[in-house]
Order: structure tokens, then C-alpha cells, then sequence
């Protein structure tokens, strides 16, 4: 049996709250689950082009965490119901316009960097041109590895926690010759 930690104002989302084996214990309101911090679920996607660039994107300033940093591809909560693989499909199409086939990398336990969520990480390619959602991105760009380790490197807090985090386990996996 779950759970309901509390009921969401008029169109806010809830979330499913989970245990730190990602066992669904409850339901929250998205500001519920924020405030108290409490654990739930994410996922972020990495879009790349045939040239290898990856899509990145800077959040808008009214976002209740991380307003104007830069970030993954896409990203976002599951939703309360639905399962990664929806919510990554979803956010991919919801925030930058772009649909077809993803890979699920990995799967992070929550922590600081997380924001306390369990966080699958999916992959996409593709040179369709995204379109951004003007109420969650106000720019984005195809940048290389490259640039993005130095500028990661030079200047983190211009990222998400999670990003970061994400980005540097990313080129340790399949950047550093470990594998392809």
C-alpha cells in the first residue's frame, strides 16, 4: 500500500515517491517532493548529431531549481504511474521536439547531485532540428565533447549538478576508450 503525502495544487505535477531501492512508497505534489526532499524519479537524455556533438541546454530563469544553468539534452520527473521509458520518450518530445529510438545507459542512485532522484540516463542520435519548449529552454546548441569537458572543467556551476555528474561519468564510459 502507498502513500499520498499530500495533495497537489491545481496543475502541479506528482510524482511517485520511492524508497533508495526505487520501490514506490507513496505520491507527492512536485512541491511536497522538493520541500521535504524526498526521493523519487528522473531521467535525462543525451542527444547526439552524426558529428558527434551533443545537445545542450540552457534552463529558463523561472525554474525552481537551477534557473539559467545549462543542462542535459532533456530531462525531467516521472511522472506518479508512469515508467522511465514513458517519461524519457515524453520529455525528449515535450522539451526539444524530437522523437525516435533511445538507449538506456544506466541507472544512478539518488544523491546530492541528483537532486534525491533515482535518475535513468538514455542516449539518442539524431540531426532532426530540436524545438525548443520556450517555457522550460531559452537556448540550446550542438556543442563537442570537447568543449564541453573544458568548459565543465573552467566553470561547473554554469551546469546542473546533475549534468555534471552525468557528462563526466558519460566520458569516463564511452569517451575514454573504456567503450564504444
Amino acid at each position: 500500500m502507498t502513500t499520498q503525502f499530500g495533495t497537489p495544487p491545481v496543475g502541479e505535477e506528482f510524482f511517485d515517491v520511492v524508497d533508495e531501492q526505487d520501490v514506490v512508497i507513496g505520491q507527492a505534489p512536485r512541491s511536497v517532493v522538493h520541500r521535504d526532499g524526498l526521493l523519487h524519479r528522473a531521467c535525462h537524455i543525451f542527444v547526439f548529431n552524426s558529428k558527434g556533438e551533443m545537445l545542450i541546454h540552457r534552463r529558463t530563469a523561472d525554474k525552481d531549481e537551477f534557473p539559467l544553468v545549462w543542462s542535459t539534452s532533456a530531462s525531467g520527473h516521472v511522472s506518479a504511474g508512469e515508467s522511465y521509458d514513458e517519461s524519457a520518450q515524453r520529455e525528449t518530445f515535450e522539451e526539444i521536439g524530437l522523437t525516435g529510438p533511445l538507449e538506456l545507459l544506466a541507472k544512478f542512485p539518488p544523491s546530492k547531485e541528483t537532486s534525491n532522484e533515482h535518475v535513468c540516463v538514455y542516449r539518442m542520435k539524431s540531426d532532426q532540428t530540436p524545438t525548443f519548449d520556450p517555457g522550460e529552454i531559452i537556448e540550446g546548441r550542438f556543442v563537442s565533447l570537447e568543449e564541453i569537458d573544458e568548459w565543465v572543467s573552467r566553470a561547473p556551476q554554469e551546469f546542473t549538478p546533475s549534468f555534471v555528474l552525468l557528462f563526466r561519468w558519460y566520458c569516463e564510459k564511452f569517451v575514454s576508450g573504456n567503450s564504444k
